[in-house]
């Protein structure tokens, strides 16, 4: 009898871009993928924490290099993947938490920007250089689980991470045929410099310890084996969906 093979978890020879890579969330996921072997393009729009991670990581013996990126200058983005990739992971994302009646045309179109508009070409320009090199890619988008839920002061961040679900729905029926994979993961609240202040606030922090039933927010290594496990071939049979990571927030 011959047993079935688990599928590898190693990326070796692969190259992968992170963005939002100089801290936090996609920090962690380009330390998790370099970690399983591939060569990591770690880009943020900030020089000095962008090489203090890139430094860091070769630092341990990872493969890294440092790209400062501001992923809303679509031009920039463009040349940036005009050379292909196997593995995008975009962590890049803004949060302008107000009410809705309080919530301005500029706040509104600055969350869209980037969460929403530099998601999608993005996406386009990856999936357009994979397609042309024959590369049977993965793109993952960090998403959040106000892509399925509805939050107090983050209509404008829910609205674009709903709309970034439906986007990688339809893109992953588009390219499924050309074995392009596009998916999401989907946070809950995850200690890191940026959710510090919410936190930190007593009645915002019984709120969310209220939702999430593992009674723990994440921390950053929550995520890394999600963004390994969507950027290998063990999840080849995965496309135009979402790892909610979220403690059980949205169970009910």
């Amino acid at each position: 009898m011959k047993l079935p093979t688990t599928p590898s978890l190693s990326l070796n020879g692969k190259r992968a871009l992170v963005t939002g890579a100089s801290s936090g969330i996609g920090q962690a996921c380009a330390v998790a993928i370099a970690e399983a072997g591939a060569m990591v393009v770690c880009a943020a729009r900030g020089a000095d924490r962008l090489n203090e991670t890139v430094g860091a990581m070769t630092a341990q013996g990872l493969s890294a290099e440092g790209l400062i990126l501001d992923q809303s200058d679509l031009g920039a983005l463009k040349t940036a993947l005009a050379k292909p990739f196997d593995i995008i992971i975009n962590s890049a994302g803004l949060a302008r938490h107000k009410s809705a009646l309080e919530t301005l045309p500029e706040d509104f179109d600055a969350v869209m920007d980037v969460n929403l508009r530099s998601a999608y070409f993005l996406s386009t320009y990856a999936a357009t250089a994979m397609k042309a090199a024959g590369i049977k890619g993965s793109i993952i988008h960090i998403s959040s689980q106000m892509g399925h839920v509805g939050g107090v002061d983050r209509t404008v961040y829910c609205t674009s991470k709903h709309a970034l679900e439906g986007m990688v729905k339809s893109m992953a029926i588009e390219w499924g045929e050309l074995g392009i994979r596009i998916n999401t993961i989907c946070p809950t609240f995850i200690r890191t410099p940026l959710t510090t202040a919410t936190l930190d606030d007593p009645v915002r922090a019984a709120w969310i310890n209220d939702k999430i039933k593992l009674d723990r927010v994440g921390e950053v290594e929550d995520i890394m084996g999600a963004a390994l496990y969507l950027a290998s071939g063990a999840s080849s049979m995965v496309t135009g969906t979402h790892l909610l990571v979220d403690g059980g927030w949205t169970a009910g």
